[in-house]
């Protein structure tokens, strides 16, 4: 038997502070731990909750190999969330700053799902169950 095992998938970005506050105010994350000031004034580590799942933010750091996505061109990972509401989750983040990718529309595979780029060029698939107008 595999032993209680927790992954927390760690976002890389350029200002982990204003990360967090983007990922708070547009998913509605619970920010649960901020590492002190580095020397260069960020944080090392922001640990977020959203329901069960969690999450970290932390900053760019070139000679550590911690690549943003705008560092890389693109981002190497999807990030999938499923709400009840994708289309107001969806409005939140691009309100926020973000970027749709992907229309946020009833899927032929049973989903109300979408693709938004966040500000730090994070992809994220926004899901939800088929609209029922």
């Amino acid at each position: 038997m595999t032993p209680d095992i927790h992954l927390s998938p760690r976002l890389i970005v350029p200002d982990p502070d204003r990360a967090s506050a983007f990922y708070q105010d547009a998913l509605g994350a619970e920010q649960v731990f901020r590492a002190p000031p580095g020397d260069d004034g960020r944080p090392a580590v922001v640990d977020h909750r959203i329901g069960a799942a969690s999450f970290r933010v932390s900053p760019a750091v070139r000679p550590w190999g911690w690549l943003s996505p705008h560092d890389l061109g693109g981002s190497a990972v999807l990030l999938e969330i499923e709400v009840e509401e994708p289309d107001a989750v969806g409005e939140r983040m691009v309100a926020q700053g973000a970027e749709v990718v992907v229309p946020i529309e009833d899927r032929p595979y049973g989903k109300r799902s979408g693709r938004i780029r966040d500000p730090f060029g994070h992809l994220w698939i926004i899901t939800g169950e088929l609209c029922h107008a």
